[in-house]
């Protein structure tokens, strides 16, 4: 038998070695690999490959299907529906806790302490009245002011140690307050005993000089010591409330910010749901995903609405009405205190030219002229207020009243304001009557005319012209008191709304989503 050379085929299974598969490196590696396991750029990478795999697989599960979408969108839907709410809610007791703040702390506060500046200019003005009326130990008595004056000259003590106590409350935890409210505690136990002095003189057979001594002592008490106090309580506690009202402005408005770029996002996820359904199932709306985006759109309108309302009311209560209300009642203070003035300068021979002068700077502090003096401060008067009342833009003089002039806002108020000036010109004339009448010799008759309350005395248009000055403090009060009803209300209305149009709106995604996840089981 021949062999023929030749390739022969080994019968499989027998004689062959097996054939082992090739080994591919990884890309970019040439095979070889150090002791101690792959280079560490090959781990970087394969562990960058398995996060890829990872976060495919995530996008896999909650998003690649049509499912998964539906449950994160619905997800994000109610995590959004539950932001805005607590946002709301925050923003809603926020806003409570300042109209609390304002109507029951800060103006409170504010016009308390411009109440006991008042009440101490009052008493003291009283007091100088009592010791003009009394005659001598009672004889020649001026019956009729004398009454009235102990009358009043009660009233202004008990106000003042009412509002010694309402301010020593509201300065709690404000340590410099604390010290003010204090000292003028203190300072207003001394003030009564030297009036106390000085009435149990009066009554004495010959006790004038030292009745006028003893009030003299008082008096120097009330203007060096007193009043700044009081004065400067005015001005801290209205700083307070304005920086308060300053803070919640601010909040009101980052929260409306915030509320409407919430709700925009959360209607965005609504739509982007609602396109989702109509794609895949081919129906134009969902009914559940449109009553939610209905919902959330109110709800969104409800809480933008809660928020700049409540805004617009703070700066009415704050800007629109008590700024006029601290100007007035810091104006009726100075009046008081002017009209004190008047009893004072007949009263104390020895101190005229002083208290003249300080008579002309309260009225300039309330309405003034520039350059003026006693005896050109009428004519002064006269021309700057006729020219106001040609052209109301034309406003030459400056003070409290000017002060209220150039905030006219409210229906009523220009008309209050410029009576309340009228009065006070008729008042400024009678000053003059009473120095005349001094000049003249007739000391008698000028005290009669300064302290009488019959029509076309002093006493009676000074009256007129605090009954005037208190109908445009009670215009302004009465905006205040409404800016603050009206703030809660919005509070207590449009919350509840909004809370639960959100929270429907929640309730509906998921059952407008249930019967199309339904579909999938």
């Amino acid at each position: 038998m021949t062999i023929t050379a030749g390739t022969t085929r080994a019968p499989k299974g027998v004689g062959a070695e097996p054939r082992q598969p090739a080994v591919v490196p990884p890309e970019g590696d040439n095979g070889s690999r150090p002791r101690g396991g792959p280079r560490p750029s090959g781990r970087r990478r394969y562990l960058r490959r398995e996060t890829v795999a990872a976060r495919a697989a995530l996008r896999r599960r909650y998003w690649a299907t049509l499912p998964a979408r539906l449950r994160f969108l619905r997800a994000v839907t109610v995590s959004l529906t539950a932001a805005l709410a607590l946002l709301l809610l925050l923003a809603g007791q926020a806003a409570t806790g300042t109209w609390d703040s304002v109507a029951d702390r800060d103006a409170p506060r504010t016009t308390s302490a411009a109440d006991l500046n008042l009440a101490l200019n009052d008493m003291d003005a009283q007091a100088a009245n009592i010791l003009l009326s009394s005659g001598n130990a009672g004889q020649g008595r001026l019956v009729t002011p004398y009454d009235k004056a102990i009358g009043f000259y009660g009233a202004a003590r008990r106000e003042i140690g009412h509002d010694l106590r309402a301010l020593a409350v509201a300065a709690q935890g404000d340590r410099a307050d604390e010290r003010t409210v204090e000292s003028l505690t203190d300072g207003f136990a001394e003030y009564q005993e030297l009036l106390g002095r000085a009435l149990e003189n009066d009554g004495h057979n010959g006790g004038k000089a030292a009745a006028l001594a003893d009030y003299r002592r008082a008096t120097d008490l009330l203007q060096q010591h007193l009043l700044p106090d009081a004065r400067a309580l005015v001005e801290s506690n209205d700083r307070a409330f304005d920086g308060r009202y300053a803070r919640a402005r601010s909040g009101l408005s980052a929260q409306l910010v915030a509320v409407l770029a919430l709700g925009a996002l959360l209607l965005a996820v609504l739509g982007l749901l609602q396109w989702c359904l109509a794609r895949r199932f081919h129906r134009v709306l969902n009914p559940g995903v449109l009553a939610a985006t209905v919902c959330t759109l109110v709800a969104v309108v409800l809480g933008a609405q809660l928020l700049s309302s409540s805004a617009a009311d703070l700066r009415v209560a704050r800007r629109d009405a008590f700024d006029s209300v601290v100007a007035l009642s810091r104006a009726r203070a100075v009046a008081y205190d002017a009209n004190a003035d008047e009893s004072r300068y007949l009263l104390d021979p020895e101190r005229r030219d002083r208290y003249a002068r300080s008579f002309l700077a309260k009225s300039q502090q309330l309405y003034g002229v520039k350059g003026a003096t006693p005896g050109t401060y009428d004519d002064g008067l006269a021309a700057t207020w006729k020219a106001y009342r040609d052209d109301r833009n034309d406003l030459r003089f400056t003070g409290e009243f000017r002060r209220e002039l150039d905030n006219i806002t409210f229906p009523g108020e220009r008309a209050a304001a410029e009576k309340t000036v009228d009065a006070f010109a008729v008042y400024q004339r009678d000053d003059r009557t009473i120095r005349a009448l001094l000049a003249a010799g007739k000391e008698h008759e000028a005290a009669e005319f300064c302290m009488g309350w019959e029509p076309g005395t002093s006493n009676a248009h000074f009256g007129e012209w605090m009954a005037a000055l208190d109908q445009v403090t009670g215009v302004n009060q009465a905006h205040f008191d409404s800016s603050v009803r009206q703030g809660r209300s919005a509070v207590g209305v449009l919350l509840p709304w909004a809370g639960g149009l959100l929270l429907a709106a929640a309730a509906l995604t998921a059952l407008g989503l249930r019967p199309r996840l339904a579909e999938f089981r």
